[in-house]
């Protein structure tokens, strides 16, 4: 019995195990218990008629840099319907707001158990999947190709430390990566590790998270709150997890003294942590404002806690500077191209591993700070602060790297069009 097989097996026999671990994901708020069914693969929809594109992305970051891609699929091929799947509760919250409401739908992904994949593609039948980054569940992808649904892997990423798991069992990553018909890696370093695991044609056009359009914004909240926060210096620690919220608060701390209302804005990564990252900043003589809460933002208030959903834009737009979380801590850092497009200079920590060339790009052109700790991460607010035009050119230039690559979009279209045009033959012969 091969690899894939004794994980089929296991996946299928350790059922109880996958629902205990379930309801303690759905007793932390990690599952969305209005809409679990998902998880098992029930549908939440019928299936619309005519060809349909099937979009797979992990959760927040790998859905956001689809958004671009999935708008112009929708324009230029009017045909089509989109399915998009992710795994994660505050990646569906923020698809309701950014996903066109009549030819493009979430679901969440079904739990990479064979009954659970059997159910979900028997429903939906999909032309095409496109595979986003790295989530490779093996139930899902093996059954997908085994239902002669071509699968195309784009912004392909394997980080170091996956490929040196990977290497481990190639008997199974192998024939995974071997049902994708295309592979389209982040960059060059990826392509070349996706094709030492069995991915024998993969190549780079460029990272598609690099062609996102600039996030979203409420002009009016955001003209309310920059009137609250007038004249008062501010800068935003964003997608933060544990231990980089700590970091943001010793960095306040460090500089509130010489910097008379200082606003401080944390935009936690899962503001499901909301309740304790308030706690601790309590607890540190800080005073919180929660915008989930409606408390009023006012001159009394040291660090505004952003816990809320599909509002980064907005608050990259206030900052001017903005810490890149995911990245002090070894998360592997977020996306730092969405400070980029808003006129943001930017810091990040020791990890961005999961966006290595955009920010050695970003690095190159001097728009970023490296920072290794909370000292140094005050003293790059500080140095920023103090020096409006080094915050104004390193803003610039990377609004400048944000540019030079929106051409990437182009170049996935074209690499993919083979495909969707034999689903415009499809529709035309029905």
């Amino acid at each position: 019995m091969n690899l894939l097989s004794l994980y089929r097996a296991a996946t299928t026999a350790l059922g109880p195990v996958v629902a205990l671990y379930l309801a303690h994901r759905m007793s932390r708020g990690k599952e969305d218990r209005e809409r679990f069914a998902e998880r098992q693969g029930y549908p939440g929809r019928a299936r619309p008629p005519g060809p349909l594109l099937w979009v797979h992305a992990a959760s927040n970051g790998e859905a956001v840099s689809m958004l671009s891609l999935i708008d112009r699929l929708l324009v230029e091929r009017p045909t089509l319907s989109v399915l998009i799947t992710t795994g994660t509760v505050t990646s569906a919250r923020l698809l309701e707001h950014r996903l066109p409401a009549d030819r493009a739908w979430h679901q969440y992904v079904p739990v990479d158990r064979s009954a659970y994949v059997r159910r979900f593609l028997d429903h939906w039948k999909p032309d095409l999947a496109l595979w986003i980054e790295s989530e490779l569940w093996p139930n899902l992808v093996a059954q997908t190709d085994r239902a002669g649904i071509p699968l195309l892997l784009l912004n392909g990423r394997m980080s170091l430390r996956s490929f040196q798991g990977w290497q481990r069992f190639p008997s199974l990553i192998g024939p995974l990566l071997a049902c994708f018909e295309l592979c389209l890696a982040q960059d060059d370093a990826q392509a070349e590790r996706l094709r030492r695991l069995g991915a024998a044609g993969a190549s780079s056009v460029g990272d598609l998270k690099t062609a996102a359009a600039p996030l979203p914004v409420d002009d009016s909240e955001l003209a309310r709150i920059a009137a609250h926060a007038a004249d008062r210096p501010l800068w935003l620690a964003a997608s933060t997890h544990q231990g980089e919220e700590e970091a943001a608060a010793d960095a306040h701390r460090a500089l509130m003294r010489e910097r008379p209302g200082l606003l401080t804005i944390i935009a936690p990564r899962h503001p499901v942590r909301a309740d304790a990252i308030a706690a601790m900043l309590t607890a540190r003589g800080l005073n919180v404002a929660r915008r989930s809460g409606g408390e009023p933002l006012d001159s009394s208030t040291d660090i505004y806690l952003a816990d809320t959903l599909g509002e980064l834009g907005l608050f990259y737009r206030l900052a001017g500077i903005a810490f890149v979380g995911g990245s002090l801590t070894p998360m592997g850092g977020h996306n730092p191209l969405e400070a980029a497009l808003l006129d943001c200079a930017i810091l990040h920590g020791p990890d961005m591993s999961n966006c290595a060339a955009m920010s050695e790009s970003l690095a190159t052109a001097g728009a970023t700070i490296a920072i290794n700790n909370a000292a140094e991460l005050a003293a790059a607010i500080r140095r920023l602060l103090n020096d409006p035009v080094e915050r104004a050119a390193r803003a610039a230039a990377a609004a400048g790297v944000a540019a030079d690559n929106r051409a990437v979009l182009d170049a996935v279209l074209t690499r993919i069009a083979p495909w969707l045009d034999r689903l415009a033959g499809h529709a035309a012969r029905a």
